[in-house]
């Protein structure tokens, strides 16, 4: 918190309106799951061979100068050298997050050592019937927990990282923060599934009427042990609670195609560094208020937590929200109780593999 904090304040100080949070750094595409709402392993075969060499990581991770560096993928622990990866990143004193869907990271874990500068962020959709559903894969999420307790007793840091579909029944996503607070988790990050191009299934996503609802139910009334991986104000927006301009410049992705333009989630070119990443893309089109069809429901925290976090430190009020949000709210919501007991829609199984031209279409509450 204090690397971030005064990360920003100096980019405040150097009057600096764009600037980068955290680096989405993609090593590879391929993965030993095929999650039918994410769009990566859709790419050709020769594609999906690739990897980027250390020395790429390096200096992308250098050329941009984010203090946290998030590795998605694909799998990362598929990668043939990340542990080098990783270990040249702690030599840099970046925050590291390794996202993973665990499949492989008990087996990995001698590879790497213990440091406060490394999180291993297992992606888990939810209780076990859920996060099995939405991965595609039986039995994945018993081994994601098993070897979240593995690494715990190593010594490692652990967070998870949970994306909520349309049909995701509150009830069942605040028994799973209560299991993974259970386990000792660090924290737990949250975000609404976006609506990949790639993503074979295209139904299950959530437009933006929807996404505030069932985060209004599943983050009102919290409980008090409860640890998020996140701004509060973040948290704040997908409630509903406040309205923020998409920053996609905050969680730059660079990836074996090089800098991607605009953001981690949409595909408008590439370039070829980090200043010509910021100076030639048209930021305007871009985010809710473009008025660009690709934004109109996004909600996902590589968009808009940049924007939360830009918030804390802009004014008074938003640092003040900040800590009174951190310290003191609870969220007392007597209508999002009654939320929670409204029936819910069964949740049909993400295995569709067709693609459909049909346009997600905004569903107003």
């Amino acid at each position: 918190m204090w690397t971030v904090s005064s990360y920003v304040l100096r980019q405040k100080l150097a009057g600096r309106k764009q600037y980068p949070l955290v680096l989405m750094l993609e090593p590879l595409f391929r993965c030993n799951l095929a999650c039918a709402g994410c769009g990566k392993i859709q790419y050709p075969a020769h594609i999906l061979k690739k990897d980027l060499s250390p020395e790429e990581c390096f200096r992308a991770v250098d050329e941009c100068g984010a203090p946290m560096v998030s590795i998605p993928g694909g799998e990362p622990l598929m990668h043939p050298q990340i542990a080098e990866i990783v270990e040249g990143l702690v030599t840099r004193k970046k925050y590291i997050y390794l996202c993973t869907n665990a499949l492989l990271l008990k087996e990995k874990l001698n590879l790497f050592k213990p440091s406060k500068y490394l999180t291993f962020s297992v992606h888990l959709d939810g209780q076990r019937e859920e996060h099995d559903l939405a991965v595609c894969r039986e039995g994945g999420y018993d081994i994601a927990v098993d070897a979240i307790k593995e690494a715990l007793s190593r010594g490692f840091r652990v967070t998870t990282n949970t994306t909520l579909f349309d049909g995701a029944d509150p009830k069942s996503v605040r028994a799973f923060f209560d299991d993974m607070m259970e386990l000792g988790l660090e924290g737990m990050m949250l975000s609404p599934g976006y609506s990949y191009d790639k993503a074979p299934d295209q139904k299950h996503f959530l437009g933006r009427a929807r996404t505030r609802r069932m985060f209004r139910a599943i983050l009102s009334n919290r409980k008090k042990n409860w640890r998020f991986n996140l701004s509060p104000l973040f948290l704040e927006f997908l409630m509903g609670k406040r309205t923020y301009p998409c920053t996609p410049w905050g969680m730059p992705t660079y990836n074996v195609f090089g800098w991607q333009k605009p953001c981690y989630l949409l595909q408008d070119g590439y370039a070829e560094t980090f200043a010509e990443l910021l100076s030639t893309t048209n930021w305007s089109n871009y985010g809710t208020e473009s008025g660009n069809p690709a934004c109109a429901n996004c909600m996902v925290h590589s968009g808009y937590e940049a924007s939360a976090v830009n918030a804390t430190f802009s004014s008074l009020e938003g640092f003040l929200a900040t800590v009174k949000a951190t310290l003191f709210d609870g969220y007392r919501d007597e209508e999002a109780l009654r939320l929670l007991d409204e029936p819910q829609a069964p949740v049909h199984p993400l295995v569709q593999i067709a693609t459909t031209s049909e346009p997600l279409q905004e569903t107003r509450v």
